[in-house]
């Protein structure tokens, strides 16, 4: 994986995450009370689909390219083709962009990125929005400081490069330490399938650490050759409805998002606790 996400911005791997991102959104939103959204590894927040790193893999136009508005789309799939194109031409948010414009007037944004170029784009792409604050700084770290918010209600993005081969069982621990503060939070962390050992074992990890509720989103669009073809979400606490909203969204992207006969989607609980 290459960090910057220029690269891959729009793929399929982001339809998938920003869908999920919007429907547990949309939950928390039906609540009068505010909520605190906590992005741990934010990136620069808008994305130049015609730029040299975007050209050079032509991931989105394998992704949200291929996404159409219909009217059987469940609403988080809807809400998130609203956003995605609400920008410029040829651009497209990243996951701080899809959740400040979701915020209401009393819910916030802390956005944590710490690669220095990609900061100041972070900071001045989220300068519109007065609830949404970018922070120079390492996500796993600066996570412990944030919980629990003062909202005592609200999500927690964990969506780092896997640069490192230990990343899957850092992202894995930072998710349980965030819980253990948190444990009413709701949790998505992104993952690519890449290697499955160590998938599992970050699964296993947060299993054992005796979390309760935990569904895994993933989706494999069957690519061949080198390039990513598929990824999934670990969700915690998921809102209720959240799992059939997947389950929708997920049967009507697959056949656009597909790319080879192997392409599949799969919705199920780890863990629940009924």
């Amino acid at each position: 994986m290459n960090y910057r996400h220029a690269y891959h911005a729009g793929n399929f791997a982001d339809v998938l995450k920003h869908t999920a991102l919007v429907s547990l959104l949309l939950h928390l939103r039906k609540k009068d009370k505010p909520f605190a959204v906590i992005d741990t590894h934010a990136g620069r927040g808008l994305y130049d689909r015609t730029g040299k790193e975007a050209e050079k893999t032509g991931e989105a136009e394998q992704g949200i390219a291929r996404v159409k508005d219909s009217a059987d789309n469940p609403q988080p799939l809807k809400i998130y083709l609203e956003i995605a194109n609400s920008f410029s031409a040829n651009m497209y948010p990243g996951s701080p962009l899809f959740v400040a414009k979701l915020l209401r007037r009393a819910d916030r944004l802390v956005a944590i990125e710490k690669h220095p170029e990609e900061f100041a784009a972070l900071a001045d792409a989220l300068k519109p929005f007065a609830n949404a604050r970018a922070v120079e700084g390492d996500g796993y770290q600066r996570l412990r400081s944030l919980l629990p918010p003062p909202e005592r209600r609200g999500l927690v993005l964990i969506d780092p490069p896997y640069e490192r081969t230990d990343e899957f069982s850092e992202a894995a621990r930072a998710l349980i330490a965030a819980h253990r503060r948190f444990a009413t939070g709701i949790y998505l962390l992104w993952y690519p399938l890449k290697n499955a050992p160590a998938i599992g074992a970050a699964i296993g990890e947060i299993l054992t650490a005796g979390i309760r509720k935990v569904l895994r989103v993933e989706m494999d669009v069957g690519a061949a050759g080198e390039r990513l073809s598929a990824s999934g979400l670990i969700v915690v606490n998921p809102s209720f409805g959240f799992e059939e909203e997947m389950r929708a969204a997920c049967n009507i992207l697959l056949p656009q998002l597909s790319q080879g006969a192997g392409a599949h989607a799969d919705v199920t609980w780890l863990a629940e606790d009924n």
